[in-house]
């Protein structure tokens, strides 16, 4: 057995030979060549170590995964087999446990293994991660003729039909697990689709099927033109590259482009800022590309290989045309050149795929064809009629819209055909609530509305799916979704330059000027409906009419209300929630009835709005003049802030307690477990809302909006909706806690608060993307039109306790709270919040407060 002097000195040996392999890799970055240093001294060690604490009698040491391969990443565990000839002897088990010791003392992430062929051979049938392992055996050390055993026994095992199978859905598995994109902000380079695990399953598959056992002699086939090999190793050593240098820089085995990575890496390749943009998005833009190539290559080369490995009858194909067919189930062509002798074929052959729905893609040799062809679409080929007509064709088709387009994305077909959108290809997205790079949102806000009018789906959102089926071409959505960001990345406002970008795309494809100008509006006014839902007051009447007036008609209500909810819902999925739903079809309804003919008499809204709470009251059996007394402590502000429900419900626990010293706190659960409607009435005092935030916090409670008012006589009524955290969705139970809870934390005022902990607080801790990408607090005071009041907005990263932070700047400096409106949009929070208070009259003391907010948005944390 070796002493620990020996296995420190091979240590130290393995640690030196180490840095020198690295040290070259600095001087001159040839990725293979390091991979092929850090194997070999692994190697040279390993065997260093059998030499004092050897394997039992007649064993071998085989290395396996990727170690088997060759390929060592300067932080990857190493998988080693130790391969019996018989089940282990005592004496033998000794020795195993004396050699894994001494493997483990050289502080490897050693993952070994020890079975005899017979039990590789169990394993190896029931688990497809083994046997992809064991096709990767490499000698080490030992009884090389075992080895050998194995590797031939292993070969005659495996069946190729069953391991493309297996491997295929192992695939799909993998990739549904990291999103089903290649575009996700913080890619796993191994892992993703796009990724090098991609290149590898092709590579096994190729093996299994004899096609080749490397690259180079799958490339000597015609599964491989020169030009996708070329682009394949270009594109697996770029990723190896990237691999290693995540191992590098994280200091661990770390396969993520994590945010926190993204701007080191950026200046390890050269990276430089460009007018618009940061080194880490041209670093994510270059990565995005070379991911689409790998994906692109992936599925045309995984169909060859399966057509290979299952052949079908010759008979199982159908003429559609002269340029088409049907091969097996999937479109084909008839001509190997279809593409370059017709380059109107292209877009064809999409709409030929949309009209045929009973097919189920299409075949290798067209998309290869495509992928070659692509340089054919130049200015020529976007200028012709025919091929404009064919894509708003394909935009117009009752189905296969969204897989179309992805399907051209992912070929570069689009990206050709509209230079603007080619510009947005894997654009990263640094507003800390996408969740996708910009061409990716666009398509998945062309996704949900396609959504909207397919009828499986209506259950999700009722009225997108009503007010898409009665718009007349509402193709046109797609048109303004498609432009709706396609600016961004270019300085200057998004908005206004992909407005002018649709109707310069509106005009060259004859669209009328009816629509023209529908898709000019929404994508100018794409953010308008969304602001105003979440940043208004839209319990007043004045609010809701210059809303109208910036719509002015009922189809462009009904278009911008559409592509406001399936764009808010593409941009991340923690971004949308019911509350928010609720919001823009209040918004929506609202403004219809304005549209109407609805004038904004602030009169006629308060009569209106106390008629139906009255209505809703004497349901319950409660007479006018007990109403009355309660209803005459409230102000003109409180009937146009709530809605008649709200007014009857607020009445109906209040009314015999107008006076009582006693808090009262009622919950309900709103819509369809869509949030918790919290009221509190008590007599006001200055720490009320501070207790209050405390309190939400503390209870990890979501505030999405508050309405706090003071009744004539001095009580304050404030009314709350919040929401529960995601893992949460019992609000019922939870209705009844909070009111208890906050009926002894209220009912105890004068009890001293324990200290509030920053991991208790309602919103969690900043993330990392926030801190990676922090955005610049902004705050904006106004004054409202009436002078009585003041608009404070503000923009910051999410943190724990902002709102609570808030509360206390409010209390510090003599600020009441009106109303509040709370929007988080993933890491960002924009909130606006109606104050008053004596030292905003005074310009000094305004900007104290003002400083004083913007300091509690720019902590790192309370």
């Amino acid at each position: 057995m070796n002493s620990p002097v020996t296995a420190l000195t091979a240590k130290d040996r393995l640690n030196l030979r180490r840095q020198e392999a690295i040290e070259n890799y600095r001087k001159q970055p040839r990725p293979e060549a390091l991979l092929a240093a850090l194997r070999r001294v692994t190697d040279q060690t390993l065997r260093e170590i059998i030499q004092h604490t050897p394997l039992p009698q007649g064993a071998a040491m085989a290395a396996v995964g990727g170690y088997g391969r060759g390929e060592l990443y300067p932080n990857s565990d190493i998988d080693v087999l130790i391969l019996l000839q018989q089940p282990p002897s005592t004496v033998d088990t000794e020795k195993l446990e004396a050699l894994v010791a001494a493997l483990w003392d050289l502080g490897l992430d050693l993952g070994h293994s020890v079975r005899t062929i017979a039990d590789c051979r169990h394993e190896a049938a029931s688990d497809i991660t083994v046997e992809t392992a064991l096709m990767e055996a490499r000698w080490l050390a030992g009884n090389k003729p075992l080895l050998a055993t194995l590797v031939r026994t292993m070969h005659e095992q495996q069946d190729a039909q069953t391991f493309f199978q297996a491997k295929r859905a192992e695939m799909q598995q993998r990739h549904a697990r990291m999103g089903d994109t290649p575009y996700a902000l913080e890619p796993n380079c191994k892992e993703s689709p796009g990724g090098l695990r991609d290149l590898m399953v092709l590579l096994w598959v190729c093996q299994a099927a004899g096609i080749g056992q490397n690259w180079g002699e799958v490339g000597q086939t015609q599964l491989l033109t020169a030009t996708e090999y070329r682009a394949l190793r270009r594109a697996e050593l770029a990723f190896k590259r990237l691999r290693i240098e995540l191992h590098l820089l994280s200091g661990r085995r770390e396969d993520r482009l994590l945010f926190d990575l993204q701007p080191a890496l950026a200046a390890i390749y050269g990276f430089e800022a460009a007018k618009t943009r940061r080194p880490s998005e041209l670093l994510m833009q270059r990565y995005y590309w070379a991911a689409r190539v790998v994906s692109q290559l992936t599925t045309i080369l995984m169909q060859a290989v399966e057509e290979k490995l299952f052949p079908r009858p010759e008979d199982e194909i159908e003429a559609i045309d002269d340029d088409f067919r049907i091969v097996h189930g999937r479109l084909d062509i008839t001509r190997d050149d279809a593409f370059e002798r017709k380059p109107t074929l292209l877009f064809r052959a999409f709409l030929v795929l949309q009209e045929r729905p009973a097919l189920t893609g299409m075949s290798a040799r067209v998309m290869r064809a495509m992928w070659h062809a692509r340089r054919l679409i130049d200015p020529q080929f976007r200028r012709n009629p025919v091929n404009r007509y064919l894509f708003m064709q394909i935009l117009q088709q009752p189905q296969g819209i969204v897989h179309a387009l992805r399907r051209m994305t992912m070929l570069n077909i689009l990206p050709r055909y509209l230079p603007e959108f080619r510009k947005i290809v894997g654009q990263m997205q640094h507003d800390l609530f996408h969740a996708y790079t910009v061409d990716q949102h666009i398509l998945r806000v062309i996704r949900n509305l396609r959504r909207f009018t397919m009828p499986e789906h209506a259950q999700e959102f009722p009225l997108a799916s009503q007010l898409i089926a009665d718009m007349d071409r509402h193709w046109i959505l797609y048109v303004a979704a498609l432009y709706h960001d396609i600016a961004k990345g270019r300085g200057g406002n998004h908005s206004e330059l992909g407005a002018r970008d649709v109707r310069r795309f509106c005009k060259n494809h004859n669209i009328d000027d009816a629509d023209t100008e529908l898709a000019e509006f929404l994508v100018r006014q794409h953010l308008t409906l969304s602001q105003y839902a979440q940043k208004r007051d839209l319990s007043d009447p004045a609010v809701i009419h210059e809303f109208a007036r910036i719509v002015q008609t009922k189809r462009r209500l009904a278009a911008l209300y559409l592509l406001t909810v399936a764009d808010i819902r593409g941009t991340s999925p923690k971004v949308w929630n019911s509350w928010k739903g609720k919001l823009l079809e209040d918004l929506y309804r609202l403004t219809l009835g304005a549209l109407g003919g609805e004038q904004p008499d602030t009169g006629t809204v308060l009569a209106q709005r106390k008629e139906a709470a009255a209505a809703e009251i004497r349901l319950l059996g409660l007479r006018d003049d007990s109403r009355d007394e309660f209803w005459s402590e409230l102000d003109v502000a409180y009937f146009l802030r709530h809605e008649a429900s709200e007014i009857a419900w607020h009445t109906r626990h209040l009314y015999y307690r107008v006076n009582s010293p006693d808090p009262v706190v009622k919950a309900r659960v709103i819509g369809q477990n869509e949030g918790l409607q919290i009221m509190v009435y008590t007599p006001d005092r200055d720490d009320l809302f501070v207790t209050l935030c405390r309190y939400f916090g503390q209870r990890a409670l979501g505030v999405q909006d508050a309405r706090i008012h003071t009744t004539r006589h001095g009580w304050a009524l404030d009314s709350f909706i919040v929401l529960l955290p995601a893992h949460d969705k019992d609000y019922r139970s939870q209705a009844s806690l909070v009111e208890h809870e906050l009926y002894e934390r209220l009912a105890s005022a004068t009890q001293a608060q324990a200290p509030v902990s920053p991991y208790a607080l309602s919103r969690r801790s900043s993330s990392r993307r926030s801190r990676v990408f922090p955005i610049v607090p902004n705050v904006l005071l106004q004054p409202d039109e009436s002078g009585r009041s003041w608009r404070l907005a503000v923009a910051a990263s999410d943190r724990p306790g902002l709102l609570y932070s808030l509360a206390q700047v409010f209390e510090a400096h003599a600020v009441s709270l009106k109303m509040a409106k709370i929007m988080t949009l993933g890491d960002r929070v924009e909130d606006v919040f109606i104050v008053e208070g004596a030292a905003l009259e005074n310009p000094r003391t305004q900007l104290q407060f003002e400083r004083a907010v913007l300091a509690k948005l720019d902590e790192t944390g309370i």
